[in-house]
């Protein structure tokens, strides 16, 4: 990779607009973010936090702007080689066909394998260590349909993981765990971000966000946002505006947590 390519921001918007219904949920967003990064995206219910991911996904016409993705415009990527670079963790997800977990799972592996190919050793060691990751080992021989509602979340989460993107989506991806997993599956992408992966994830806890981001965007749903360092937007008058209540930030054992009145 050459040197100008490999300094690029794995993903930059320009003055993106993100509508729905005549509605303007965000104006005019503009910033970039870099490989070993973790950005998270935190407002109230209906803000637009999934239209804007879906919208940084491809999935849906930004109102205005653009999007760039290692550089170029992402409505240019061919759809299978937007695959092999992006992967994208819905907030739910179906399995509208019978499938064990290691099948599941696998379904990560296809951006990267030919066609009328099937998975190769590697692939499949490399959709077993996801499963290790969200501790479905013991169940990859079941059945999708046996899962909990918190063991499909982390098996969504494992094929996201197989699938090994540049750029990690993630539409509140500690939906449905328990708070040991929440912890373990944040790490976890903390990690690929320190690997030098790009992550962004929405969420709705401060506390977490301030534990794993290096940067945060603030949707308040009026078109307006804050942008920038964790360590500088995360912050009691900002969250008591983003959430309506009263926010307060404490310290314990030397981290941030944030509580509402």
């Amino acid at each position: 990779m050459s040197d100008a390519s490999s300094s690029l921001p794995t993903l930059e918007t320009r003055d993106l607009d993100v509508e729905i219904a005549a509605r303007r949920l965000v104006e005019g967003l503009s910033f970039k973010i870099s490989p070993g990064e973790f950005l998270a995206v935190l407002g109230e219910n209906g803000v637009g936090k999934t239209l804007t991911m879906h919208t940084l996904a491809g999935l849906r016409a930004p109102g205005a702007g653009s999007i760039l993705l290692k550089g170029r415009e992402l409505a240019t990527w061919p759809r299978r080689e937007l695959a092999g670079v992006l992967g994208l963790l819905a907030q739910s997800s179906e399995d509208p066909f019978p499938s064990t977990v290691l099948e599941t799972a696998l379904i990560g592996r296809h951006p990267h394998i030919e066609f009328w190919r099937w998975e190769s050793d590697r692939d499949l060691g490399i959709a077993r260590g996801a499963l290790a990751d969200v501790d479905l080992t013991d169940r990859e021989g079941r059945s999708v349909e046996t899962l909990s509602g918190g063991e499909r979340r982390r098996l969504a989460i494992a094929t996201v993981l197989t699938q090994d993107p540049v750029l990690y989506l993630l539409d509140e991806p500690t939906n449905h765990l328990d708070p040991h997993h929440q912890l373990e599956v944040l790490k976890l992408f903390r990690a690929r971000a320190d690997q030098g992966r790009t992550v962004i994830a929405s969420l709705h806890d401060a506390t977490l966000a301030a534990r794993f981001a290096d940067q945060v965007l603030l949707l308040y749903g009026d078109g307006t946002w804050t942008y920038g360092p964790s360590a500088a937007v995360l912050d009691a008058p900002h969250l008591t505006r983003l959430y309506h209540t009263a926010i307060h930030e404490l310290d314990f054992r030397g981290r941030r947590v944030f509580v509402s009145e």
